[in-house]
């Protein structure tokens, strides 16, 4: 047997609230809408992992989703450009990858990254 994807499932009743942040300020396509499922993503080849974390890394709170980008300035321009406050970074981290992390509209702890 093979894993085909791994999706992160998040629980709300606001899908504008999801559409804003994934979509309108992370730049995430529309995959599907309907009454009670959005789904954003990429068609960008993505690898399939799933972390356990014991802590964040750097003394960090373990965040609940994972975000790689292409670009981590325009990412972190887009974020505060939203008025998104940064909870930690941007950080040049000591395993070559540059981060910061933002809660989103759920509460969600996110780490966008670049690596190095």
């Amino acid at each position: 047997m093979k894993i085909k994807r791994i999706v992160a499932n998040v629980e709300t009743q606001d899908f504008t609230k999801a559409k804003h942040f994934y979509e309108e300020v992370l730049g995430l396509d529309q995959l599907m809408n309907m009454d009670f499922i959005a789904t954003y993503g990429s068609h960008e080849k993505m690898e399939t992992q799933i972390s356990f974390l014991s802590e964040g890394g750097s003394g960090t709170p373990v965040p609940d989703l994972s975000i790689e980008v292409d670009d981590l300035d325009d990412a972190l321009a887009r974020i505060k450009e939203a008025g998104i406050p940064v909870e930690y970074g941007p950080a040049n981290e000591p395993w070559d990858v540059r981060r910061f992390f933002v809660r989103d509209p759920f509460g969600k702890l996110v780490n966008i990254l670049v690596h190095l």
